[in-house]
């Protein structure tokens, strides 16, 4: 069996989708992350293994400064609540509305067909809309975390100058 969004009821696939985008930028950012960590120099000739001890307690301060914890990997939530629907949705209310206001006019089935092409346009406007929106989610918690690891990082740097060390 598949594991694809297009193989999904229709009702599902914007929850999929947006939660593989917010997995995605996640992905992205703990990988640009790691290629960033501080390189760490012990100038003051301390061992690897006094170098060792003041990085796990620098760690433990800094998580305890900023709330920030490097070690805990990022979960993927639900993307904002969204409006069902699309294109066909908006298209078969579009259909049943202008039915009603054609049979009143004279012609239903006129009536139908405005009506139909009316609300799936309608429809999938809502649904790219709905779309930018997960996307503008996924990367406003891209940027939260980014800007709390950078917070993080800037402690734990601090923490380990005050110790005798560089810190890049």
């Amino acid at each position: 069996m598949r594991n694809d969004a297009r193989f999904l009821p229709s009702s599902m696939r914007p929850a999929v989708i947006g939660a593989v985008s917010l997995s995605a930028v996640i992905f992205a950012v703990i990988a640009a992350d790691a290629a960033q960590d501080p390189i760490v120099y012990p100038a003051k000739g301390q061992s690897s293994q006094k170098m060792e001890q003041d990085k796990y307690s620098c760690y433990q301060w800094a998580k305890g400064q900023t709330g920030f914890d490097p070690m805990q990997v990022p979960t993927a939530t639900a993307p904002p609540p969204q409006k069902q629907g699309g294109a066909l949705k908006g298209a078969a209310g579009g259909a049943a509305m202008g039915a009603a206001v054609g049979a009143i006019a004279g012609d239903a089935g006129k009536g139908a067909a405005i009506g139909a092409a009316s609300g799936g346009i309608i429809g999938g406007v809502r649904r790219r809309r709905s779309e930018q929106a997960q996307q503008q989610y996924a990367q406003d918690r891209a940027a939260g975390y980014e800007q709390r690891r950078g917070e993080y990082n800037r402690a734990w740097g601090a923490c380990m100058e005050g110790r005798g060390y560089t810190v890049k």
